[in-house]
């Protein structure tokens, strides 16, 4: 009997510095407005202006994760890929799983090569984003591919973009959310609650050419809330200012100054990973705009270490690892926005456009 193919399954992730550095912070927030030039005016020097961006934002961020311990991103992402690989090999997968993100190490080109050395014979790219996006879920496929032909692996590429209809997923979610509530004897259907989705925020230009990001975002709160029992409830977005263009609406900022309770009740949607979107920019930051206006702000725990998250996603790769995927009982399809042979997701139906 010929032995099982040699499986390479890469995580994808947005990558955070693991340390306080000023170099290692400016050279992530430099790759992230590279990674982003377009969204201005061509005119000037981009690279200048990536230079000037980064060095503005660099001393906020560095007190940020300073304040918030560090961040957990990098080493939840690691822990995840550890468990999966795990759990895959439990049910006889010859599989070797790694982490690999947009902006810091390790990069999705390091993650890429060390699968070549490891001699997988075929890759599976999985982002862990609840919610396709472009700049994130399609940029982090694209470096897969661009760190492919760099080290020239020529294998077998299945990939996955969006994923937030697993049939376990949002009930895992709104299970969190009522766990989290129990332990803060919060009752979620008082009248001084307000149950408040937080999304991260994209530029309104990323809408028009790419995923339809903000129907996930709103599909994702909406079925949330009905799992919750809850009809009335807010949905604000984690935007970045730091460029003159227009963003996705409202702000969260906004939505918390608007909101007449004394307490909210926090999701953020659009995160499998703490990170300093979560540790800081929605418990500190967002928290004192909230005590501001007399409320107490409590933020929902990202489930990153759930068992079911865990068989959630060694789902996803056994479905994708079959001859034809769109077969398997999650209900994969092709993906109608990356309209590549080997792209697959849970989102698209028959009568999306791409």
């Amino acid at each position: 009997m010929n032995p099982s193919p040699k499986i390479g399954v890469l995580f994808l992730n947005f990558g955070e510095p693991e340390t306080y550095d000023y170099d290692e912070v400016v050279g992530f927030l430099e790759r992230i407005f590279d990674r982003n030039s377009s969204l201005e005016s061509a005119d000037g020097n981009s690279t200048s202006r990536t230079k000037e961006l980064a060095k503005q934002r660099a001393p906020a961020l560095i007190k940020e994760y300073e304040a918030m311990g560090g961040s957990p991103l990098n080493i939840q992402a690691r822990q995840q890929a550890k468990k999966v690989e795990r759990k895959l090999r439990k049910r006889e997968m010859n599989v070797h799983c790694y982490s690999g993100t947009q902006f810091t190490e390790p990069f999705i080109q390091t993650a890429v090569t060390q699968a070549k050395n490891d001699a997988v014979e075929q890759l599976i790219a999985l982002p862990i984003y609840p919610l396709c996006g472009k700049s994130t879920t399609l940029s982090a496929l694209e470096d897969v591919r661009n760190a492919m032909d760099l080290c020239s692996l020529d294998i077998p590429l299945r990939e996955v973009t969006g994923w937030h209809k697993h049939p376990d997923y949002l009930p895992m979610r709104a299970d969190n959310i009522v766990q989290y509530a129990k332990r803060q004897d919060i009752k979620l259907h008082d009248d001084t609650t307000a149950l408040v989705f937080s999304a991260h925020g994209t530029p309104i230009k990323y809408l028009k050419d790419g995923p339809r990001y903000t129907h996930y975002v709103e599909e994702t709160c909406r079925i949330l809330a009905r799992e919750l029992g809850i009809t009335n409830y807010g949905l604000g977005y984690q935007n970045h200012t730091n460029r003159d263009i227009k963003w996705t609406s409202p702000s969260i900022e906004e939505v918390v100054r608007n909101t007449k309770t004394t307490r909210i009740l926090l999701e953020a949607v659009s995160f499998m990973h703490e990170q300093s979107e979560t540790k800081g920019d929605l418990d500190m930051e967002l928290r004192e705009i909230a005590e501001g206006e007399g409320i107490d702000l409590f933020r929902v725990p990202i489930p990153h270490d759930d068992p079911r998250f865990i068989d959630l996603l060694c789902d996803l790769v056994e479905n994708l690892l079959r001859n034809e995927p769109i077969m398997g009982e999650l209900g994969l399809r092709r993906c109608l926005c990356r309209k590549t042979p080997e792209t697959f997701c849970l989102s698209a139906t028959s009568g999306d456009n791409p």
